[in-house]
């Protein structure tokens, strides 16, 4: 062993003897951790992609895949029915909403309180199995842990019928005091937060779905997660850091998606400016190229609200246009310039030309494309810009969600031995670690993950030095499209293109 290393080692001894500084002390802890080593491997969950689907995500986590169900398989196999087993899965998944259900059709009500009480036990007793006294002590509900853990090791007590009755007197006073509406409720909490002792969440929690914020809110409250970040999660990440592109991106694809509540409600961002100019500068085109993707989900608004959207999806994707000419022009190095569209339409705005081709274009107004400047701002989308930066950068409730998503998550982890990422690792076409310049130095495989991740963290950081934050603001804006981006690694992004709405026929 060399210096180096002893001298590692007697700092981390050092460290150690804070919190252990005796014999004893350190004996304890070793033997503790030693047990626990060899205690069943608690659950670890693994989600991927949630996409703003806030009740299809809160019931996986509810349910835990599965897993609870199939502890109730286990324990009530030949003793419940299958309608039984499938009524108490529910109740335990859905407690308040199935108890008012099961109380409006329940005869005897005392009956159904007795037997339900028994069961939840004996599955909260197999879920905790894994785990500890300790840690299921420190889990346990205020108003009833003391009643939970007695329940709980019923069996341990080695004395059979004789402390029998102890525990028919505790369940039966549970109802006798009225309690027992919120015992249940208590312990089916109980029941799921064992299921799951770890959440890993493998990325894009935002955008499509409208309940991207409500995900974060049960996040940010969970016991225990870790997050890899998702190109969609970067996108927001550059909104609240103030890139005008990302602004854009995640405007337009709100909006593609009809998920205004995300914004309006979830984050407070003030679309007013948005769909004031929008009216004004679109309100006699028809933007038949730019409704709500989703025909579903157009029930959900009326008539003038979803012409409006359609509006503002058209007004912010022009301007995403010209956001983003701007970033490309000030980093050449992304080799990113087939982006940049609005150049190549000739002056009648009927027809583009794309390698050579020309291709009819199914949507031509375009009031806001100079010919002589494409992709200058007007006055008016500068103003826009303005007000949505603004709004985006003073939102406390993203602020508190990204702080968040920073405090538990990176480009990459590492869990049981298995590397996750969202997108991929970016390769050379023999399959070694392609090297991507960044600020002139190369960097492949994890140091390319460690480099992009601190450019994140460095974008959003206001004690940054301005060039240093400025710079790791715009990549923020590759990581989401670039081409050699850990996060998307594709040689080009068609989102715009597509939007374009151009023919595919060659007019040549």
């Amino acid at each position: 062993m060399n210096e180096e290393n002893i001298k590692d080692d007697i700092r981390y001894l050092q460290l150690l003897a804070q919190s252990y500084p005796t014999i004893a002390e350190a004996s304890t802890e070793i033997i503790n951790l030693q047990a626990i080593l060899n205690l069943p491997k608690p659950t670890e969950h693994f989600i991927s992609d949630p996409h703003g689907e806030s009740d299809a995500f809160n019931h996986v986590l509810r349910n835990a895949s599965g897993y609870v169900k199939r502890k109730v398989e286990e324990i009530f196999a030949d003793t419940l029915s299958k309608s039984a087993k499938k009524e108490l899965c529910a109740l335990i998944y859905y407690p308040e909403q199935k108890l008012q259900l099961i109380k409006s059709k329940q005869q005897n009500i005392n009956k159904f309180y007795k037997t339900t009480l028994e069961n939840l036990i004996l599955v909260c007793r197999e879920v905790s199995s894994k785990y500890t006294r300790s840690k299921i002590r420190k889990e346990l509900p205020k108003a009833f842990g003391y009643i939970i853990e007695e329940l709980l090791h019923e069996s341990d007590s080695g004395y059979g019928q004789k402390k029998e009755r102890y525990y028919e007197v505790i369940i039966q006073s549970i109802i006798d005091t009225r309690r027992a509406d919120d015992f249940i409720i208590e312990i089916c909490r109980l029941i799921q937060r064992l299921a799951i002792d770890c959440l890993h969440l493998l990325g894009d929690i935002f955008d499509r779905g409208d309940g991207a914020h409500l995900i974060m809110d049960t996040l940010c409250n969970y016991h225990h997660f870790d997050i890899v970040w998702g190109n969609h999660d970067i996108n927001w990440f550059g909104a609240l850091a103030g890139n005008r592109a990302c602004i854009c991106n995640v405007l337009r694809i709100t909006l593609r998606y009809g998920n205004l509540a995300t914004l309006e409600e979830g984050y407070g961002i003030n679309l007013l400016p948005l769909a004031t100019f929008a009216l004004e500068t679109y309100g006699d085109d028809p933007c038949e190229r730019f409704q709500i993707a989703n025909p579903t989900k157009r029930l959900n608004f009326d008539d003038k609200t979803l012409r409006l959207m359609t509006l503002m999806h058209k007004a912010i994707t022009i301007i995403q246009m010209k956001e983003e000419a701007a970033i490309i022009d000030r980093h050449p190095d992304y080799g990113m310039d087939d982006r940049k569209l609005l150049h190549l339409m000739d002056e009648s705005r009927q027809s583009i030309r794309i390698a050579g081709k020309d291709y009819e274009l199914l949507d031509h107004r375009w009031p806001t494309v100079r010919p002589e400047n494409p992709y200058e701002l007007t006055t008016e989308e500068e103003h826009v810009m303005e007000q949505m930066v603004r709004s985006f950068k003073t939102s406390d409730k993203l602020h508190r969600h990204i702080d968040c998503l920073l405090a538990h998550g990176c480009m990459y982890a590492i869990a049981n031995s298995n590397l996750m990422y969202h997108g991929s690792v970016p390769l050379n076409e023999d399959g070694t670690l392609k090297e991507v310049k960044i600020k002139g130095k190369g960097y492949k495989g994890i140091d390319l993950m460690k480099k992009t991740g601190y450019l994140v963290r460095e974008a959003l950081n206001p004690n940054a030095e301005k060039a240093d934050r400025d710079f790791a603001r715009d990549y923020i804006w590759y990581l989401w499209c670039g081409p050699d981006s850990p996060l998307f690694d594709k040689d080009k992004n068609d989102d715009l293109r597509t939007l374009f709405c151009w023919k595919r026929g060659s007019l040549c």
